[in-house]
């Protein structure tokens, strides 16, 4: 029996549910494969302010270095908006990506064949689509220096944000980004803005030097506005897609929404040595919490992920998968992926995967 601790951040909103979902499918799991996952629960987000003042706890974040994984649900709702930027829920999960050094965020944007009609797109553009997309985490404009709102000399205020990148932050993102491609269909697009942004012309070109270390690697170069167009126009040229900060925020939530529905997808943010952490795409969904009507199958995926990436656990993690898509083709559907047929709740969708599980 191979033992591992794994720190629960259920959040906010719909948090709290779908974490349920998902910790009974990897107690399930891991009877199967004899994995023994001994969970403890932090306080992350609102619920971290609410109960202490702060959105990320030194507790917590010293519990999740202690663990061999973070699972993470949902941060954030309206009743926090209107707090200091420096203490709102987001803040904490800034900080938690910080103070673990998490570098890399994977985020997967696969068509799954009994969803295909959910997309928005036609199915001939979206059909067999299966993208990966590599997002620089911790540096780039949302970390550079200097940053803030200033008075200038004529009196009124000019806000400023720098996007900044080191040779070292863009070859450790590069080294994951080429491993992974490796590990997919060998072709690797690196996204910047090189005609008008020097740290994009220090990107590409360290990018590019980099490649001659994976010859087996594909290696190809876009310009983010031509990168979104083409996502909409032909994503099926997609492989796997590396780029900074920014533009993998952007270009992340473009690619999730080919699939029809952001709640269906997982995401991994990964670093050298601590634990990794495992989310949802999606938010906290305020709207519907505590209503029994939220989709928990992007949560299940994401423990997926952890046992692939973070656990070394790839037999587990197939387990799972094959049960969402068992899950799908019996046409179990919650109301976000209902597209007209009758819908499920959480509590339901969980019920339907133990026993595809079985």
């Amino acid at each position: 029996m191979t033992h591992y601790r794994i720190t629960l951040l259920p959040g906010d909103g719909i948090g709290p549910e779908i974490m349920t979902v998902a910790v009974a499918v990897l107690k399930q799991v891991g009877q199967q494969f004899a994995i023994d996952l001994q969970f403890q629960e932090a306080l992350i987000g609102g619920a971290a302010i609410d109960a202490t003042g702060e959105p990320l706890p030194a507790d917590t974040l010293d519990q999740c270095r202690n663990s061999d994984a973070v699972l993470l649900a949902a941060i954030g709702g309206y009743q926090w908006d209107n707090l200091p930027n420096a203490i709102r829920p987001e803040r904490g999960l800034l900080g938690l990506r910080s103070g673990l050094g998490l570098f890399a965020n994977l985020r997967p944007a696969q068509i799954l064949p009994q969803l295909i009609d959910a997309s928005s797109l036609k199915r001939e553009v979206v059909e067999g689509v299966d993208i990966m997309v590599v997002r620089e985490l911790t540096g780039g404009i949302y970390f550079g220096q200097p940053k803030g709102i200033f008075a200038t000399e004529t009196g009124e205020r000019r806000g400023v944000n720098t996007m900044a990148y080191t040779e070292s932050e863009i070859e450790r993102i590069g080294r994951v980004a080429f491993e992974t491609a490796r590990k997919r269909r060998g072709k690797l697009c690196s996204v910047d803005k090189a005609n008008v942004l020097e740290v994009s012309q220090l990107w590409r070109e360290h990018i590019t030097q980099l490649a001659q270390e994976y010859p087996d690697v594909e290696l190809t170069h876009l310009y983010v506005d031509n990168a979104a167009m083409q996502l909409v126009r032909y994503p099926k040229q997609f492989d796997t897609i590396v780029t900074g900060n920014l533009f993998g925020d952007i270009l992340s939530d473009a690619a999730a929404m080919l699939t029809g529905s952001i709640g269906m997808l997982p995401s991994a943010s990964l670093g050298a040595a601590n634990p990794g952490v495992f989310e949802p795409v999606h938010g906290s969904a305020p709207d519907i919490a505590g209503q029994d009507k939220a989709n928990p199958l992007a949560q299940v995926l994401s423990a997926a992920m952890m046992l692939r990436y973070g656990l070394n656990q790839p037999k587990a993690a197939d387990r799972i998968e094959q049960a969402v898509l068992a899950v799908l083709d019996q046409g179990y559907r919650t109301g976000d992926i209902a597209s007209g047929a009758p819908a499920i709740g959480c509590q339901a969708m969980g019920e339907a995967l133990l026993q595809a599980l079985q």
